[in-house]
């Protein structure tokens, strides 16, 4: 299976910079997903690993092999896109075959590779129906098998279940894990949606403004940001962030702000030591977060609950700390009251510190 090495990759439309110089590796058989914001350029590199964007500078090699001046149909890659672009007079069987057609392929191993597939995909009670009498699913599943058929080495998917509504996108994200299982190929993903990321990946690339942020599995970026971007987009829901200056009390490092006190471990605490400035911005999830009836010295959030989301097992808190805006994942059978202020604590070594101007983690 290939290797996907980007070198120094740039994108310019005229003198609008869109990608700023990106280097990853790709290696064998991994689910790689790009994920940021709109506009971050994860889709023009899927793109131009594809051969459907020009290379400003830069190069992408498969093998140690440059591709920048090969023909997309020349890359030994198969690409599903967001919107199907089925055929809609061909059936699902024509639909899957098109390109093995193209190629003039015997039609017995045409016929092999199209069963073999629809099987693969739950496709094979649906073979002779044109994609008009299929739901959104099934029409994006036959998108995924036209692609799958051509037995490429990579394949790609441009934000293939935006247009699907939340249950199905979630019974999809299923399908997918288990249909890398089974191919054993090496997959490049591109979505928004950070849980689909988190579900799917073996490797997530945070993309923001053309650069790439942090890339590694979804427990090392979930538990080890590089930085407070990538901390708060990451997680859901996000992360809070609460600014405050570091302190000593009772002989422990803390970090203190308006309405919090927390304690922090003695790792980030000699850390923190070492730091010029002494303004910090602090991280703590929603699920971190504890009620405590009463005030904790070393750790404790003064937070007034004002709205709860149920949203059955757990319910989300929205609060105010001081003026700061926190969220509190708890159980749903946990009722607080509204309009009050409670205390809550977080473990020292559930706190995440990030410098507050250059927003690099500690």
């Amino acid at each position: 299976m290939p290797i996907i090495e980007l070198k120094n990759l740039v994108k310019r439309y005229g003198s609008f910079k869109v990608l700023h110089g990106i280097n990853l590796k790709m290696v064998e058989n991994e689910f790689t997903v790009f994920v940021g914001p709109s506009g971050c350029g994860k889709s023009t590199t899927l793109r131009m690993i594809a051969g459907l964007e020009t290379v400003t500078a830069g190069d992408i090699t498969i093998n140690g092999n440059s591709i920048i001046n090969l023909e997309p149909k020349s890359r030994d890659l198969a690409m599903v896109f967001q919107d199907y672009a089925l055929y809609p007079h061909m059936n699902v069987a024509k639909n899957m075959s098109f390109a093995l057609r193209l190629q003039r392929a015997p039609k017995a191993e045409i016929k092999q590779k199209v069963e073999a597939v629809a099987e693969t995909l739950g496709l094979t009670d649906f073979l002779h129906r044109k994609p008009g009498e299929l739901s959104g699913g099934q029409r994006q599943r036959v998108a995924i098998g036209r692609a799958l058929i051509r037995d490429s080495g990579t394949f790609l998917f441009d934000e293939p279940l935006s247009n699907l509504d939340a249950k199905l996108r979630g019974k999809m994200r299923a399908e997918l894990a288990l249909m890398h299982q089974r191919v054993n190929k090496n997959m490049i993903y591109v979505t928004h949606d950070q849980i689909e990321a988190m579900t799917l990946a073996d490797r997530i690339v945070v993309m923001h403004g053309g650069h790439i942020q942090q890339h590694g599995s979804p427990q090392e970026l979930f538990n080890e940001p590089c930085n407070k971007f990538v901390a708060g987009f990451l997680g859901s829901p996000p992360m809070n962030f609460l600014d405050g200056d570091v302190i000593s009390k009772n002989g422990v490092v803390c970090v203190e702000g308006d309405g919090f006190i927390v304690a922090v471990s003695d790792e980030k605490g000699k850390a923190l030591n070492e730091q010029k400035s002494k303004q910090i911005t602090i991280g703590v999830r929603p699920s971190d977060l504890t009620y405590s009836e009463e005030k904790q010295a070393l750790s404790n959030f003064a937070l007034r609950v004002v709205v709860s989301e149920y949203i059955g097992t757990q319910s989300v808190l929205l609060t105010k700390c001081f003026t700061q805006d926190v969220s509190v994942e708890l159980k749903s059978d946990q009722i607080l009251p509204k309009n009050k202020i409670l205390n809550f604590t977080a473990l020292a070594d559930k706190v995440h510190l990030f410098d507050r101007v250059t927003e690099i983690a500690i």
